[in-house]
């Protein structure tokens, strides 16, 4: 397993929309281990491959609290049959704007459909933080980051931030 360096706003490549996985393989499976290992060593609890440059139709996540043991769950081609009326807001940050931080409303419960790690399909209800955090992340796999749902002035000024915190990181 490889930890991958995760990209960060402003790059182009976090606006392609991702392509769909045509079976879960080896290679797949390679993909998911190295995107976990990312995902763990940057502390975050979901990556899209898209935001370590691989834009298809692949997910992990581990909701898992500190404590508790690891429960990583892996969608490939993740898609929302089904989602309730009401929205809840819910302040949410990425891997990819890392330190920013706003609030965001989506529906409370969707229902999704995908392939696990084995290709196996499942369809299951998600609700609470699994139904904010499966709904941020297939939002990267069409092209779109959390700060897209924000003003525009908040949005420039996440970016700015990001970018120059990614200038100081590289100045050392």
């Amino acid at each position: 397993m490889t930890i991958r360096p995760i990209l960060t706003v402003p790059n182009p490549i976090l606006k392609e929309v991702s392509k769909p996985v045509e079976a879960v393989t080896d290679d797949t499976r390679k993909l998911m281990d190295d995107m976990v290992e990312s995902m763990y060593a940057a502390n975050g609890i979901g990556l899209a491959a898209v935001q370590i440059g691989e834009p298809v139709n692949v997910i992990v996540m581990d909701l898992a609290r500190d404590g508790e043991p690891p429960n990583v769950k892996y969608f490939v081609n993740p898609e929302i049959l089904e989602d309730v009326e009401a929205l809840k807001p819910y302040e949410e940050g990425c891997l990819s704007v890392p330190d920013v931080f706003d609030t965001v409303e989506r529906p409370e419960r969707v229902q999704i459909t995908y392939l696990d790690y084995n290709g196996a399909r499942v369809t299951e209800w998600a609700e609470g933080l699994y139904a904010v955090c499966i709904q941020h992340e297939m939002d990267h796999l069409k092209g779109i980051v959390f700060i897209d749902y924000l003003s525009r002035l908040k949005r420039e000024r996440a970016v700015k931030k990001v970018v120059k915190a990614e200038k100081l990181k590289a100045a050392g």
